[in-house]
This record gives structure tokens, sequence and C-alpha cells, in this order.
């Protein structure tokens, strides 16, 4: 049994027309994410080059480091051409892909209403759960018997 895996070859920028990085990666969500947070040193985090611009899947491993290699070659305006033909705006095609991750100020906000939820709990004693429509008796409402 085969698996098939995908390959991508990506476009970063900084800005619209700023500096670009090209890359090749069999796992782009992941490698962008890894650009996004700079979580490795090197080119695109010492130039702040995080916006996913462009990008295509390419059938093999090959194949994507050949058009890697390509178009890392080309000059710059071939370059922003790609780019600008499927993405005029510049806009960062990995925007939604991650959840934002909360704030310092949230995760205190957070931990404080937990606080308050807890210390209201002791003080009102176990909240009980149950049916709403059902009495202490376990009897439903209506039953004469």
């Amino acid at each position: 049994m085969r698996i098939d895996r995908k390959f991508f070859v990506y476009i970063l920028a900084s800005k619209p027309y700023g500096t670009l990085y090209t890359g090749v990666t069999s796992d782009l969500q992941a490698r962008v994410y890894q650009h996004k947070n700079g979580l490795f040193e090197g080119f695109t985090k010492k130039y702040g080059v995080k916006t996913l611009v462009y990008f295509e899947e390419i059938g093999t491993a090959l194949d994507a480091i050949h058009r890697e290699k390509r178009i890392k070659k080309w000059p710059r305006a071939w370059k922003i051409n790609l780019i600008r033909t499927d993405n005029p705006d510049w806009n960062d095609l990995a925007a939604d892909w991650y959840p934002e991750m909360p704030t310092k100020e949230e995760i205190q906000a957070w931990l404080t209403r937990i606080a308050f939820i807890r210390d209201e709990t002791e003080l009102r004693g176990p909240v009980k759960l149950g049916h709403p429509d059902r009495s202490q008796k376990g009897e439903r409402p209506g039953d004469d018997g």
C-alpha cells in the first residue's frame, strides 16, 4: 500500500512587494506555522517574512524541489507576477489556518472568572444535577400517584 504524500512550493512575503522567501515542504500548515512563529533561526525570522502569499501543490518531492529551485532563480519581477496572478491583494493565505492564542490578559481574566466561580460554588455548596422538570423525589410533574 502506497501512501500518497503532498508536496508544496510556497512563497512568503514580509509585506506586499516586500522581502520574499521561496520554500518547499511536505506539510504546508506546519511549515507556515514555524515561519509565522519564528521557531527556526534564519532568513524568514531575521527579515520578518511571515505572510503566505502563494503556494502550489506538486506531485512528487523531486518535482517540488526542482520547481522551488527554478523559482528561486527567477527575477524578482517574475515572482511578483506569479503572486499577483492568484493573489493580487497580497492577502495572507494562511490567515485563518490557526486559532488565535489568547493574550496574557485574556488568560488572567479567564483564571479570575474560574476562581470566582469556584469560590461561589464553595459558598453555595455543590451544584445539584438533574432534570429541571423533575422534583427532588424523582417524580414527574403531573404524576398524582
